[in-house]
């Protein structure tokens, strides 16, 4: 009995580091890939209104936001056909870097594309403090 007990928290304990983790990367280090050059995939999932508002530099806009119905997810799949063509890390963008960061994270992965280098941006497009680097259209 002692031993089941055991086995029952060893998996409660490891089920939500499994089930949280996702790789998130700061405003500034994205920055400093921007200006030096370094090869990145950045994959926005504004809506149109806000991407038009404020995004980064070569990002990859795909209304996708919120990334919650099949439709949405399917907006991605141009964005994952480009990832595909490198090795680079792909940064996802989304207003707060949450939920929706999340979803599209998992469809990446989903599709195939390495979790190593799947990376949410920290706080999301309201959170990006550089706005010097913002782009609109």
């Amino acid at each position: 009995m002692k031993k089941f007990f055991l086995v029952l928290v060893m998996v409660m304990l490891a089920v939500p580091v499994y089930a949280g983790g996702y790789n998130y990367v700061s405003a500034d280090k994205v920055k400093s890939w921007i200006e030096t050059g370094t090869p990145i995939n950045i994959v926005d999932i504004q809506v149109p209104e806000e991407f038009k508002a404020h995004h980064l530099p070569g990002a990859i806009a795909t209304y996708s936001y919120p990334v919650k119905s099949d439709s949405e997810r399917a907006k991605l799949d141009n964005a994952v056909a480009e990832t595909e063509k490198n090795q680079d890390p792909v940064v996802i963008v989304c207003p707060r870097g949450k939920g929706g960061a999340k979803r599209c994270y998992d469809y990446f992965k989903e599709k195939g594309i390495a979790e190593e280098r799947l990376l949410i941006l920290e706080k999301g497009q309201l959170g990006w403090p550089h706005k010097e680097m913002v782009k609109t259209e």
